[in-house]
């Protein structure tokens, strides 16, 4: 058996399918043969064009066109989603399109598996080196990491090829057929090049030196080269220029993959304790943020506040009261509830020094009123641009986040992901002395530290960083936004400081600490 895993680290996979306008926002899943194979191509020419020859690429493709069909394991939890964004065209004209992807987990596989297949040694070494170089399949945005594996007898394989969509016995549907396309084998696209160029009145090679050609049987000629290899490389406009409905080095073939395989929402995430056991207590909500562009983590309180004011403008539609339950207004607590009630964090997800995702934390616990008002949040409003996607990924506790959020991670030493700003105001002495200002903010966030309940470890050591990393830049405090946008209030610190905190034992994060920490601010990560 020959298998391939693929992943797609940034957990989007986005392909048109053929003939399909991409405004149509269908997405090609799963990958078909056609298309991995001309990635094969792609990346020879590019990557490997030297180390290996034509004949050897050939041969690898023959075999993978020759095998029986291969069957599918598809990942589950697959979306369908899809941005929109105006694309900018001659002189002011914008043309509003759609950027449909599938989104999936970066860690979960798709497995492509010809079950009695077997290649030779050299296409194994051709194969892996074309896998190993593989950056993107589908469109360029899908990024993709690509494997031959040996365990491949132990997934099960959900999408194979067949015509039936039900079972026999039963009248049950048991999923729903799509087409995807495959090269033809060589010796197929032989005898069918043979019989268009026929019947368009080509002489072959074979038949001697060519009369002058017609405009149309050059267009179509370009698209039927001799070489196999070349007509599936055939750019995809001369084969619409030329009238092709399909590619004609390829064919179709059914498969039947599971109902619902790509689903337009994500699954809400309940936990339903069974009797006897302790109920989970939710503290923490996950969304995931689309749009382009999406806002840089120096606005992190910029959006932290955008989306408390979505939350609050949704509480108007959705609550009897009309308004935010108070674990996620903060207001109306009781005065030794400082900060039990919400975080709204913004996360970089990726290091890509975009904000991707968000995170609504509330440690005293999300009461039925505040799920039921973070299920129904759909966008995000900013300042500027279209309104933010907002996807719920799901609801629990910090913990349950642990594998996915660095913000729900335990660990012993954090540093910044955006500036603290000290909470109370320094006396004069401390503001004339450097020295005694540190001092005293050190003191401010230990104090702090203190008050967020009893028995959490102390901090060891604080130190001053002098910037961070993000997105591949070096990010100096100051070129954060550090300001709330709610007017009238009193800000004790306008400039802020990145650290580095250690504690004397590990914490559960989320850690955010000083002025809007609430929002965005004081925002820290475990320091690997």
């Amino acid at each position: 058996m020959l298998a391939i895993a693929f992943t797609f680290p940034a957990g989007r996979y986005h392909a048109t399918p053929w003939g399909r306008h991409v405004n149509e926002a269908d997405v090609a899943w799963p990958p078909d043969l056609w298309r991995l194979s001309r990635a094969f191509i792609a990346t020879w020419y590019r990557k490997l064009d030297g180390q290996f020859s034509r004949d050897q690429l050939h041969g690898l493709l023959a075999s993978l066109a020759e095998a029986e069909p291969p069957s599918y394991r598809l990942p589950e939890h697959v979306i369908h989603a899809h941005t929109r964004h105006y694309m900018p065209g001659k002189g002011d004209k914008k043309t509003l399109v759609f950027d449909a992807f599938a989104r999936l987990s970066p860690d979960d596989a798709l497995v492509i598996a010809w079950q009695n297949l077997s290649l030779n040694t050299e296409q194994y070494t051709l194969l892996d080196a074309l896998l190993v170089n593989l950056g993107y399949l589908g469109r360029a945005e899908s990024w993709v990491e690509a494997r031959r594996i040996d365990d491949a007898a132990e997934y099960s394989y959900n999408c194979v090829p067949t015509d039936l969509d039900i079972d026999i016995e039963t009248g049950e549907v048991t999923g729903e057929i799509v087409r995807l396309l495959a090269p033809q084998p060589p010796s197929e696209y032989e005898n069918f090049r043979g019989a268009q160029l026929t019947q368009a009145g080509i002489a072959t090679e074979s038949q001697g030196h060519r009369k002058k050609l017609k405009s149309d049987q050059k267009r179509l000629l370009s698209t039927l080269p001799p070489e196999w290899i070349d007509a599936m490389a055939v750019d995809t406009s001369e084969l619409q220029a030329a009238g092709w409905s399909a590619p004609p080095c390829a064919r179709t073939i059914s498969y039947r993959r599971p109902l619902q395989a790509l689903k337009t929402a994500a699954s809400k995430t309940t936990v339903r304790p069974t009797d006897g056991q302790a109920k989970t207590v939710m503290t923490t909500a996950r969304f995931a943020l689309y749009g382009k562009p999406l806002p840089r983590i120096e606005d992190a309180i910029r959006i932290g506040e955008a989306l408390r004011r979505a939350a609050n403008i949704k509480a108007n539609h959705v609550l009897p009261a009309k308004l935010l339950p108070p674990e996620l207004s903060g207001h109306d607590l009781p005065e030794a509830n400082r900060h039990g009630h919400a975080f709204w964090l913004p996360e970089d997800a990726d290091d890509d020094g975009a904000i991707d995702h968000l995170l609504v934390h509330v440690p005293d616990h999300l009461t039925q009123d505040a799920v039921r008002l973070l299920t129904s949040l759909r966008a995000l409003k900013r300042d500027e641009g279209e309104p933010l996607r907002l996807i719920l990924e799901g609801l629990g506790p910090a913990s349950a986040f642990q594998s996915i959020s660095r913000y729900a991670e335990r660990a012993c030493t954090w540093r910044s992901v955006t500036p603290y700003l000290y909470p109370w105001h320094l006396k004069k002495p401390e503001l004339r002395d450097p020295g005694a200002a540190w001092a005293a903010i050190k003191q401010q966030l230990r104090k702090e530290w203190s008050m967020r309940g009893a028995g959490l470890p102390e901090i060891e050591h604080i130190e001053e960083l002098p910037e961070i990393a993000a997105g591949g830049r070096k990010l100096r405090a100051l070129r954060f936004h550090r300001f709330r946008g709610k007017r009238g209030l009193t800000q004790p610190d306008t400039h802020g400081r990145l650290l580095k905190i250690r504690f004397a034992s590990a914490v559960r994060g989320p850690v955010a600490l000083g002025f809007g920490c609430h929002f965005g601010l004081g925002m820290f990560q475990p320091l690997e």
